[in-house]
């Protein structure tokens, strides 16, 4: 059954997009923003100018800016907030948060100061046991599609079945299609990781190189996440479905990836502040590539694509040497088990 009540938290292009979804099956669903200002535009003009311009929300939908009024009542919470905010508006939800809630958590990436999972970081504040209601959403699912009904598939995870399934059912919509896995942290990973490979993938297209590189950098680039994945913990069979494969492919290859747009214009020559300054969003790769970088490094895991993202990123390494440092490494095997190092 589709709970009457849901929360929605996070006022961008998917916390927007996820509030329309609801409101269509009809949910009747509060979504928070920040500023008072904006939650009085959204229901006024009912239409995010922002983030999803042409998009309408549906008479379900009502924007506030009192997270105690969001969630009271509600029978599920989404967190679709940046990854740097998690854990801060974590904290703020507490107080309010209704004990038999769900909360699924649309958010894709890793806490840069711990190098936590976003699911660690919301035990660390919420208590172990509140994990048992936690739901991880991910997939190739941009919100300016979703919001306009196109087919997407996605995937939600939890260490509970039954958090799993019953996010399935409150999802699932004849243009939303939701599966289930049991893995939570290979989907997390899938999730967070895939950002640095856009990255690449923008700078190969931006430098002016081919479909066959993007293809192999695509390629090797699922090799690292698989590789680090399986030394933390993932089953490896998670990063050949929708959170692995899925959202890289259409992360390396959309016009509505920030990731691929802000590796683009680093490749055509531009520094990472006026590339995210160009964007004008929230890029999640750069803080992920700073925290999968550090891990390689402390847990020996070859991730050559990810080092030299880096070294293009954070050190003022040409990307057009990183290219020629990927292409002129020792030669080796490509059938590998994914756990070596």
């Amino acid at each position: 059954m589709i709970p009457l009540r849901a929360a929605v938290l996070g006022g961008g292009s998917w916390g927007t997009a996820l509030a329309y979804l609801l409101a269509r099956k009809g949910c009747k669903v509060k979504l928070w923003v920040r500023r008072k200002e904006v939650a009085s535009e959204l229901n006024t003009r009912r239409e995010n100018l922002r983030y999803l311009p042409g998009v309408f929300l549906p008479e379900g939908v009502t924007a506030t800016a009192s997270l105690e009024e969001a969630l009271k009542g509600a029978e599920a919470v989404i967190f679709a907030v940046p990854s740097h905010a998690f854990r801060e508006v974590v904290r703020e939800t507490l107080p309010f948060l209704p004990p038999g809630a769900y909360v699924i958590n649309g958010a894709k990436g890793l806490e840069l100061e711990t190098r936590l999972r976003l699911s660690q970081v919301f035990a660390t504040e919420a208590g172990e046991g509140a994990l048992d209601r936690y739901v991880v959403l991910s997939g190739p699912s941009h919100a300016e599609e979703v919001a306009r009904e196109q087919p997407t598939a996605v995937v939600v995870a939890s260490r509970r079945w039954e958090a799993a399934e019953w996010a399935q059912e409150f999802l699932m919509c004849p243009f939303f299609r939701v599966y289930t896995n049991p893995d939570l942290v290979g989907v997390e990973l899938g999730g967070a990781l895939k950002n640095i490979i856009a990255l690449g993938t923008g700078i190969c297209e931006g430098i002016g190189f081919g479909d066959n590189a993007k293809a192999a950098l695509m390629t090797r680039g699922l090799t690292e996440i698989a590789r680090l994945g399986v030394r933390l913990g993932a089953n490896p069979l998670t990063f050949t479905g929708l959170a692995g494969v899925g959202d890289l492919i259409v992360t390396c290859t959309s016009r509505h990836s920030r990731n691929r747009r802000a590796g683009w214009e680093i490749g055509k020559g531009k520094s990472l502040e006026e590339a995210l300054a160009a964007v004008g969003m929230v890029v999640e790769g750069v803080r992920t590539t700073r925290v999968a970088y550090a891990l390689a490094q402390e847990l020996r895991v070859k991730m050559p694509i990810t080092v030299e993202t880096y070294k293009v990123l954070f050190e003022g390494l040409s990307p057009l040497v990183a290219a020629q440092n990927l292409m002129g490494r020792a030669r080796t095997r490509e059938i590998e088990e994914v756990g070596y190092c």
